[in-house]
């Protein structure tokens, strides 16, 4: 009995050693090789301060709470209570859900309202859907491009050169073959207020 005892206090000992620190730290250290920045967060820094992470979306509002007409506006956030990386998750409403169909509706008149469309205007998807994460901090240029007149008009800044702005912050493809290209919106608006 006291062998087994031991035997197994021995292999707790080695496996809490090898699962827990060693393949940990061999993982930390080759993330940090490869990846760099990116295993460390992809945090985004201006002026000497850390202003968000160019992985991880974040809300644009004012002190009230509603969103600032000067920024770019990401796509919604199922996440806690709008992108809060320690409840990350969509709102899992399937595509027959009443609250799922209501949200939307209720979004695209939003978005026609405070982007100043006409009703008859085509809303992109990813202006009123969260995402899976719901911490996604990208945008489609389609949803840009629908927002920039609103930044443009808030911000006394001619519509060229925030179309401008926005062309020059689109992201390719993924391998050049995946999805669409996107805009980072934490990227964009950082640009923003570097011009004005």
């Amino acid at each position: 009995m006291r062998r087994q005892l031991v035997t197994g206090l021995l292999v707790t000992v080695v496996l809490t050693v090898l699962c827990g620190i060693a393949y940990p730290l061999a993982m930390t250290g080759l993330a940090q090789g490869i990846w760099g920045n990116r295993a460390s967060g992809s945090f985004v820094s201006e002026n000497g301060r850390v202003v968000g992470s160019s992985l991880i979306g974040q809300a644009f509002t004012l002190k009230n709470g509603a969103p600032d007409p000067r920024y770019f506006q990401p796509r919604p956030s199922a996440a806690g209570t709008g992108y809060d990386a320690m409840s990350s998750g969509g709102s899992n409403d399937g595509p027959l859900s009443k609250d799922l169909l209501t949200n939307v509706a209720d979004r695209v008149k939003a978005y026609r309202e405070f982007n100043r469309l006409s009703p008859s205007t085509s809303v992109p998807v990813d202006a009123v859907t969260a995402s899976a994460s719901g911490l996604d901090p990208d945008i489609s240029v389609a949803n840009a491009m629908d927002q920039a007149a609103r930044v443009a008009a808030a911000r006394n800044l001619p519509a060229a050169q925030v179309l401008a702005l926005v062309h020059g912050h689109t992201d390719g493809r993924a391998y050049g073959i995946l999805g669409e290209k996107t805009v980072n919106v934490l990227d964009l608006n950082l640009a923003l207020d570097r011009t004005s």
